[in-house]
């Protein structure tokens, strides 16, 4: 797809989705490379992780391999305690066995909280042990208002963690493990016949995209940690407390496609990171987002209007007819930035969190809030 045609698409991605939010949650866009920081909202609030937390079970078990305490090709049993967890989960019998290579992939692709249990019981010899782990590599990594009570993100009161506390777990896993790196971006996996898919829509619709992680439980919404490569330059986007999937996937990609169009000699002199970044004094303990998501498990999935469902079906026909211009070579006329994610609210957080980007310049605003789709496959606590 032409420059152009791209961005065009962004402009009228932007204004279909232009509608009023009652509610966004936590934002970070950085470099996978340096760590700069090109966009933050609200990066210290603590939140609920959901299966983000997945993201730091695979962690602790790469390093475990790489310690020699455990190898791809060990088979790890289901024990009693992972066939009670609900879904997500492959369902295995108690007994059955799984390699660590084909356990660590469903639970990236799939995020199968009982492949979590049993790698948890396999590394750490239990799961509130791995769950001890879990902490440790946390407070080694800088993870400062994070802390862990399970191994697959289960709803749990005390299972807590920041935008910016992903971001270091997500540079972490990428940089120290590159061994890994095909894994997240996996459409699918398969155990034997069976077909596993990715809950991440990025990696079939973003341009580069190569992982990372999706997580989903009520009272924490809809939540990502996306990541997309172009011309060697990798950028993540942490994007937490959405209201659907459908929503998750266009902010976040909203957010990448605003990086890798405004990255450049703006970002020479930002000295801003995700680690020298200054901790926000007005932090929040964290919120339940349950009645603002769509989702029959969470009894609001008869949110979905006829004007949702015509809007939704207004987007998709605009970005086939745009994909179609773009074979065909046509080119749009004139530029836009509105690439920059498009919000209804941010005058509200504007000055509220540093906009790490206006060290550059550069002063994006918040994705907003596109249609709400309905997510009854939000069962699977994705």
């Amino acid at each position: 797809m032409r420059s152009g045609t791209k961005t065009f698409l962004m402009a009228l991605l932007a204004g279909f989705l232009a509608a009023p939010s009652s509610y966004a949650g936590p934002t970070l866009l950085f470099d996978a490379g340096n760590g700069s920081v090109l966009y933050a909202e609200e990066p210290d609030d603590e939140w609920h992780p959901a299966s983000l937390t997945k993201i730091m079970t695979a962690y602790v078990t790469f390093t475990a391999i790489r310690e020699g305490k455990i190898k791809l090709d060990t088979k790890i049993p289901c024990s009693e305690a992972a066939t009670l967890q609900p879904p997500s989960k492959v369902g295995l019998p108690v007994g059955a066995e799984l390699t660590v290579e084909t356990a660590l992939q469903v639970l990236i692709v799939k995020s199968a909280n009982d492949v979590a249990v049993m790698l948890a019981e396999a590394v750490g010899g239990s799961e509130a042990a791995f769950v001890e782990m879990m902490n440790a590599t946390a407070k080694r990594l800088g993870m400062t208002r994070t802390h862990f009570v399970n191994a697959n993100g289960l709803p749990a009161a005390e299972q807590v963690t920041t935008a910016r506390d992903l971001a270091k777990l997500a540079r972490a896993v990428t940089r120290e493990y590159p061994e890994y790196g095909g894994w997240w971006a996996l459409p699918e996996v398969r155990i034997g016949k069976i077909r596993l898919t990715s809950h991440n829509g990025l990696l079939r619709t973003f341009e580069g995209a190569d992982g990372l992680k999706t997580g989903f439980i009520c009272d924490s919404g809809y939540n990502v940690v996306a990541s997309a490569t172009r011309d060697g330059r990798r950028l993540m986007a942490v994007v937490l407390g959405e209201a659907s999937g459908y929503e998750r996937t266009i902010r976040a990609a909203s957010l990448l496609e605003y990086g890798f169009q405004q990255y450049g000699w703006k970002q020479l002199f930002n000295t801003v990171s995700i680690d020298s970044m200054p901790l926000d004094p007005g932090a929040k303990g964290p919120i339940s987002v349950r009645q603002q998501v769509v989702s029959w498990e969470c009894g609001t999935g008869r949110r979905r209007t006829h004007h949702q469902v015509a809007k939704a079906k207004k987007l998709r026909a605009t970005t086939a007819a745009l994909r179609a211009k773009a074979a065909a070579g046509d080119k749009p006329a004139g530029k836009t930035e509105a690439a920059k994610p498009a919000t209804a609210n941010t005058a509200k957080k504007a000055g509220k969190t540093a906009d790490a980007g206006a060290a550059a310049g550069a002063k994006p605003a918040k994705p907003a809030k596109p249609a709400a789709q309905a997510a009854a496959a939000a069962k699977d606590k994705q």
